[in-house]
């Protein structure tokens, strides 16, 4: 596989260098791509050196912060354009572990979007609060139930996507830019009837830097999609009425 890793920063100086470093040590054959909007922290620069020690390393300098969709949407057009047949999602942070991603390219064999997840057997969180916990996984069934995805964790972010199923998605019709992104793209791998597999992560609390999380963010996405519920209701009854054979998602 011809696989890059797309990591989009801002203010993750503190984090960049080493999560790159496990990333090459847990898959050597995959490509990193760097996706800095203009952090103020020095990020791009280190991501730079990166880049200028290591071959395998690239980054997308974007002139400042539009969003994390915004920034995957760019380092995936990037990743596509130049042949790229794998493309995986992780953050900086290392909540998404490296060491994870190997189980997670292997399952490719039988999926076209691979979703790393917290909620089914064997996955889960370390250092959460009980809130937390109850808080995420409500927004992903609520998610789950509302747009007919099934899919226990609709908003983990340790994806990963074969060029053809980005391509079927259609990236310029996934307009969300921070945390509903996340779930926009399920929700369109879904209509474009890809197999979605999820593979069993373990996702630890960020130790350096601060989350870009809030209870604001997280409201806002599940108004994004009770709306996209509401106006995919008509579709989704026509189908059940004709009879149509849901999109296929494995576990």
């Amino acid at each position: 596989m011809n696989a890059i890793v797309i990591i989009p920063t801002y203010n993750e100086a503190q984090n960049i260098a080493w999560i790159v470093g496990r990333l090459r040590n847990a898959v050597p054959e995959a490509s990193v791509l760097i996706v800095d909007d203009s952090s103020p922290d020095g990020t791009g620069d280190v991501a730079d050196g990166l880049a200028a020690a290591d071959p395998a390393v690239s980054v997308l300098h974007r002139a400042g912060k539009e969003g994390l969709g915004a920034a995957y949407r760019a380092g995936m057009r990037w990743a596509l354009e130049r042949g790229h047949d794998v493309l995986v999602e992780m953050d900086a942070d290392g909540s998404h572990r490296p060491e994870d991603l190997p189980a997670m390219l292997a399952a490719l064999s039988k999926a076209d979007v691979i979703v790393g997840s917290r909620w089914v057997p064997g996955g889960g969180v370390v250092g959460w609060p009980f809130y937390r916990k109850a808080i995420s996984r409500c927004g992903s069934a609520y998610a789950r139930f509302a747009l007919g995805v099934p899919v226990r964790d609709m908003t983990g972010g340790y994806r990963v996507f074969t060029s053809d199923a980005l391509e079927r998605i259609d990236l310029d019709a996934v307009l969300s830019q921070g945390y509903c992104f996340q779930i926009d793209m399920l929700w369109h791998a879904q209509v474009a009837r890809l197999r979605i597999r999820e593979v069993p992560i373990t996702f630890p609390e960020r130790e350096r830097g601060s989350s870009k999380m809030s209870g604001t963010i997280v409201f806002e996405a599940m108004l994004r999609v009770t709306g996209w519920a509401i106006g995919s209701f008509p579709a989704r009854i026509r189908r059940a009425f004709a009879k149509e054979p849901a999109a296929a998602s494995t576990r």
